[in-house]
């Protein structure tokens, strides 16, 4: 059999390392935009505050590959799928055939139409070579707005604290992280990230990246100029279903919300079944790009489990997926943060609070149910509470524990 991945990301490597599993002797190539072997993509942020080297993020290296019968060809792209042909036309014409084929290409990241995001010193954080150029720049321009208070905006500006730079943080909600927590657990966070000198501006809107050939500063909507000689955008991401699009002459328009291939769907990623099979015969889909039973997870370790699915069924196997549920582990300012499942922003279910001025926990419950919980700087009972998020354990003996805040009695 003859295995192409297109993409060396989490998802790639380890259909890759599944397919080994099965079939250690069929053709296994891998194309990757990418200079660099599979590295840590978690850990570009840690990169920022300019003490590692690019080799210590790698989570394979090179020889790695040629012992496990791998091709890994890097810093070329897969431009389009021919399922006729049952190939992969590369940049520069050449085309690669595959038995099996797994699109496996990650994701993008979201750049609004802000006015002067084109000007020197703008950047995002995706890649190796992003955080690279990042690090390079802010050696001579010390004041850093980041656009975006997620998850990866606030990690990256306390690395970027720690190697000396001032940063500003511009996010649209009012309150941080809502996709992670609650606004009382945000505030508990913001008050800490203040106290390591972040400055936030709340509820606020990106009117213009403002400058001649570079950067000067950022403008909101309410007339604030926030001086400043670099900016990072992280404004979340995007699948890049660039790749899937060419496998039919059909095109994308802004009125379709599902575009129907012959054999292939994309909504907000590549439609995939619970085996991460296309609608095209021997081509699988995996990581970022996809759409399961209409989720995008975007999260390391449903791709991880998506890739190893799909080279699993890639090889023979009858492997299939039922879906991660979404929970983030990181570290905010190096204090560990936990979110899984339903984090109940708005205040609709019974929950359980435990606040002091450094530490925040919470439990979403229903039905005597655990269904989402929030961890930050306090991560006693933390496994077990996801064990039981997973199981969906009845917990209607242990509520007065865990009122008392003894979540490792589950």
């Amino acid at each position: 059999m003859n295995y192409l991945i297109i993409g060396s990301g989490v998802a790639g490597t380890a259909a890759a390392k599944a397919i080994r599993k099965i079939d250690q002797y069929g053709a296994l190539t891998i194309v990757t935009t990418e200079p660099h072997p599979f590295y840590s993509r978690i850990r570009l942020i840690d990169f920022l505050a300019g003490d590692l080297k690019p080799e210590q993020l790698y989570l394979k290296k090179p020889e790695w590959y040629a012992e496990q019968g791998i091709t890994l060809r890097t810093g070329t792209r897969g431009v389009k799928i021919n399922p006729g042909l049952k190939n992969v036309t590369l940049e520069g014409g050449e085309e690669l055939p595959y038995g099996k084929l797994l699109v496996a290409t990650g994701a993008v990241p979201f750049i609004p139409p802000i006015p002067g995001v084109q000007r020197q010193g703008v950047f995002s954080l995706r890649t190796m070579d992003d955080a690279i150029r990042i690090v390079e720049y802010t050696k001579t321009h010390r004041e850093v707005t980041i656009i975006g208070g997620g998850l990866l905006g606030l990690e990256a500006g306390s690395n970027l604290i720690k190697a000396g730079c001032a940063v500003s943080v511009v996010e649209f909600f009012p309150s941080l992280l809502p996709r992670q927590m609650d606004a009382a657990g945000a505030a508990v966070l913001q008050r800490r990230l203040e106290s390591m000198g972040f400055r936030f501006y709340l509820g606020a809107k990106t009117k213009e990246i403002t400058g001649g050939d570079s950067i000067s500063g950022v403008t909101l909507e309410d007339g604030t100029n926030i001086p400043c000689g670099m900016a990072l955008i992280s404004a979340g991401i995007r699948p890049d279903t660039a790749l899937a699009m060419t496998a039919s002459a059909i095109s994308a328009t802004p009125y379709q919300s599902a575009i129907r291939h012959p054999g292939i769907t994309l909504n907000k990623g590549i439609v995939v079944n619970d085996r991460m099979e296309t609608g095209i015969p021997n081509v699988y889909a995996a990581g970022d790009p996809i759409e399961f039973f209409g989720v995008s997870y975007g999260i390391w370790p449903a791709a991880e489990k998506q890739g190893e699915i799909a080279g699993a069924n890639m090889a023979g196997g009858k492997d299939r997926y039922a879906g991660t549920t979404m929970s983030n582990t990181l570290k905010v300012a190096g204090v560990t943060l936990t979110s899984a499942g339903n984090i109940d922003a708005d205040g609709k279910e019974e929950s359980i609070v435990v606040e002091t001025a450094a530490a925040y926990r919470k439990l979403t419950l229903k039905n005597n149910r655990i269904i989402g919980a929030i961890f930050y700087g306090d991560t006693a009972g933390q496994q077990k509470t996801l064990a039981a998020i997973n199981s969906g354990k009845d917990v209607s003996t242990l509520l007065d524990a865990l009122r008392a805040g003894n979540f490792d009695k589950l």
